[in-house]
């Protein structure tokens, strides 16, 4: 339920920000510019606005682009990054110190059983690859890590190189709305997303690997 209404929230709020972008409303470089005048405030509450919504299972793409749209690439992508790992974290401790009970309807579903038990075998790597391939839920992972026996310190550099191409690219995405975006940032966007690309592919063919190398 709660998931239910706070994407309600972001949506409603995406759809008015967007409808005040564009010929006959405010540009999107002045929704930019008028971001940064509010000083350390505006990206702070997005930080954590972006943290609480994102702890049931709420998409975070939305966060990620509009991250670029009002912050710009660089800030943006700081923002979204740091954004992106507090959520993992929060949620992360929040399953492990409960002992799986906020998250108990979920535990048994088959793509949690599977998550875990790949991040039981592999730690960073897994952790790392899961977080490379688009179609897996950010929420599922983070509450299949909870209550799997992966340790902290793996869980956070995974998520953060895991997360790192694809929200490079979305940010940068969402900066090019101004018309601001050097062709070295949007450079790094393809680069990132080509990154993801081969990741994604390559955690895909993992479980297909390790069951051909398992002895018989």
């Amino acid at each position: 339920m709660v998931g239910a209404v706070a994407l309600a929230v972001s949506t409603i709020a995406a759809l008015v920000v967007l409808g005040r972008i564009g010929p006959t409303g405010l540009s999107a470089a002045a929704v930019q510019d008028a971001v940064r005048g509010a000083g350390v405030w505006a990206p702070a509450l997005f930080l954590v606005l972006q943290v609480l919504v994102t702890i049931p299972p709420v998409p975070r793409t939305i966060f990620t682009v509009t991250a670029g749209m009002l912050f710009g690439s660089a800030l943006g992508v700081a923002v979204a990054v740091v954004a992106t790992a507090l959520g993992a974290v929060v949620a992360f401790w929040l399953v492990r110190l409960t002992g799986g009970g906020v998250v108990e309807r979920f535990a048994d579903r088959p793509p949690v059983v599977w998550t875990r038990q790949r991040l039981d075998r592999s730690g960073l790597l897994a952790v790392t690859s899961l977080r490379l391939i688009p179609v897996l839920p950010f929420s599922l992972l983070n509450y299949a890590a909870g209550l799997s026996g992966v340790r902290f310190a793996p869980y956070l550099f995974g998520t953060i190189l895991g997360t790192a191409p694809g929200t490079i690219g979305l940010v940068v995405l969402g900066d090019a709305v101004t018309g601001r975006v050097s062709p070295a940032m949007l450079a790094i966007s393809v680069a990132g997303g080509l990154v993801g690309t081969i990741g994604a592919a390559v955690a895909a063919r993992r479980p297909q690997l390790e069951r051909a190398a398992a002895p018989e």
